[in-house]
């Protein structure tokens, strides 16, 4: 659930690709809230920004003039981050990069569910010391050492996709990465079932005429707005390298295993606005509340429906989804949970990972707030996402029932989540989840609902086929966290080292401070807090804030 961007400029001499990768990330900031920064490769220097926080927050002090000054290049690599389990530290920011071989830097969207064998293999025979519980340092390292075994000073394209075969031989999970050789390019792949999302679009240079710019993305959202168009997806197994002299090499790595994009992008992780492996986000979304519409008539009476006062979406990416709802059983629609888009970012968080119930409960009504009126007297159908802890969707109705909710119905776009997410999203430990062992009348009764309606498993992903363009080669979708069938095989004690990853994330205390570095021959000049631009993340009077994610309901 990270947003990763690369960008190629065709003019070999320009210097602001900083600019427009600043510039992407927020329009993934949706995906991804914890930590976000930005590579760049000018002459044979690496130039680096990142911290935890927003982008807005890491960059804050960065005008345009501050971003081509402290970040010059023709070619970098961008991310947003939101931790899997276990990884919150500044730390593991991303872009990731090693000086040896070549001088590499990587940013990744996704999860590696074999870390125990990686660090074994990158200890023991790799001799490559990891330094933190992120996935995606051993990821990098075992790109590095494949590209070491070459035994060569100068590497060429050849030499990158041969390389990229021992990340498909040893890592075995989801991932979509962007990455840079120092000097020579940048580099897309994605992994062999094609779970996380990742495309590239060209468009003319705008300072060397005939020249292209090249650019990656986890959403095309972030292509169109810069202005790329000609956007393709990466297909699963497929790398592309976008050489400094503007030459672009597409090569299969491996055969696809399959071609299952993780359904929870179109229901929750994606921008409507985006189209994921040919299939419009917003278009599935509609498709999703015309199958919930069928549902509701299967479990509720005429009576039941007609005695609908109001449809209300739990904002905002229930928003389509509950309006189309509205309209198939004729009901009224209104946005009466009022978004608080206005106070600071830093205490709006994510809730599921607030400690206690209190600070969730907290954390949920400084998120929303009802519309009494639309409320009064009603009976109500709230609409969501998705319903994993139950603790959102459980405040959710208490709100709307001080309101005056004489009913509540919940109606969820994703089916029971009963099992962990071990692709990137991190949820809780299945005996946490409301769903887990429970009846759809017991988890109504849990969230004090009057009826819970859940979306089929088969509904969903009919919703999404069918919201496919012409073109489009997916059937099927990654969805282990509803079924327990994960597309991938899941190594003995997996879960049990995400569960202890958890234990070890609620335990730990991080220094949350930016960092802004030059990284050059081989070593890393740190800036301090302050200096060069440079500013302390995430304190105040020197007391470290927690970073604090939103709840996937």
């Amino acid at each position: 659930m990270c947003g990763v961007t690369g960008l190629m400029l065709g003019d070999p001499e320009a210097t602001t690709a900083a600019i427009e990768l600043h510039e992407s990330l927020y329009y993934l900031q949706h995906a991804s809230q914890d930590a976000a920064g930005i590579s760049v490769c000018n002459g044979g220097r690496v130039y680096q920004r990142k911290g935890l926080g927003m982008a807005q927050k890491v960059f804050s002090e960065f005008d345009g003039f501050a971003l081509l000054e402290q970040l010059p290049g023709a070619f970098g690599i961008a991310h947003v981050r939101y931790p899997t389990a276990g990884t919150s530290s500044a730390s593991e920011a991303q872009p990731l990069y090693v000086n040896s071989p070549f001088g590499l830097s990587i940013s990744v969207n996704g999860n590696l569910i074999n870390p125990d064998y990686l660090r074994e293999f990158l200890d023991s025979e790799a001799r490559r010391h990891i330094n933190s519980d992120s996935d995606s340092e051993l990821l990098l390292n075992v790109f590095a050492h494949s590209l070491n075994e070459l035994g060569k000073a100068r590497v060429n394209v050849d030499d990158i996709f041969a390389s990229l075969r021992d990340v498909y031989a040893k890592c075995q999970g989801a991932y979509a990465c962007t990455a840079m050789v120092t000097g020579f390019g940048i580099l897309g792949f994605r992994d062999a079932n094609g779970i996380r999302p990742l495309c590239f679009g060209s468009r003319p240079s705008q300072t060397l005429p005939g020249a292209k710019d090249y650019f990656l993305a986890s959403e095309s959202v972030a292509l169109r707005q810069l202005g790329f168009t000609d956007i393709i997806d990466i297909k699963p197994g497929q790398a592309v390298f976008c050489q400094k002299n503007g030459t672009v090499h597409f090569r299969q790595i491996v055969e696809p295993k399959s071609y299952t994009p993780d359904v929870f992008e179109y229901v929750y992780l994606a921008r409507p606005d985006s189209c994921i492996d040919g299939i419009s986000v917003h278009r599935s979304r509609q498709n999703m509340g015309v199958k919930l519409a069928k549902k509701m008539r299967e479990v509720l009476t005429e009576k039941e429906i007609a005695e609908i006062d109001v449809v209300i979406p739990v904002p905002e990416t229930s928003n389509t989804a509950a309006a189309t709802l509205a309209s198939c059983l004729d009901r009224p629609y209104s946005n009466a949970f009022v978004k608080n888009r206005y106070a600071n970012f830093s205490f709006v968080f994510r809730t599921f990972i607030l400690p206690g119930q209190e600070a969730r409960k907290k954390g949920i009504r400084r998120k929303l707030s009802p519309i009494e009126s639309e409320f009064d007297g009603k009976a109500i159908c709230i609409v969501d996402d998705s319903i994993v802890r139950g603790n959102t969707s459980r405040e959710i109705v208490q709100m709307a029932r001080e309101a005056g909710a004489t009913r509540v119905y919940v109606v969820s776009c994703s089916p029971e989540i009963m099992n962990q997410h071990i692709y990137g999203i991190d949820l809780a430990d299945p005996d946490e989840l409301v769903a887990y062992n429970r009846t759809t009348e017991q988890v109504a009764e849990n969230i004090q609902a009057d009826k819970v309606i859940f979306q089929s498993l088969d509904d969903l992903k009919a919703a999404c086929v069918e919201a496919a363009g012409e073109g489009s080669e997916v059937k099927e979708f990654e969805v282990g966290v509803f079924s327990g069938k994960y597309i991938t095989e899941v190594p003995d004690g997996y879960f049990e080292h995400i569960s202890q990853l958890r234990g070890k994330n609620k335990k730990r205390k991080t220094p949350n401070c930016s960092e802004a570095m030059l990284i050059a021959n081989g070593g890393v000049v740190n800036m301090a807090p302050g200096q060069n631009g440079a500013q302390g993340n995430g304190t105040r009077n020197g007391v470290m804030s927690p970073s604090y994610r939103e709840d996937i309901k």
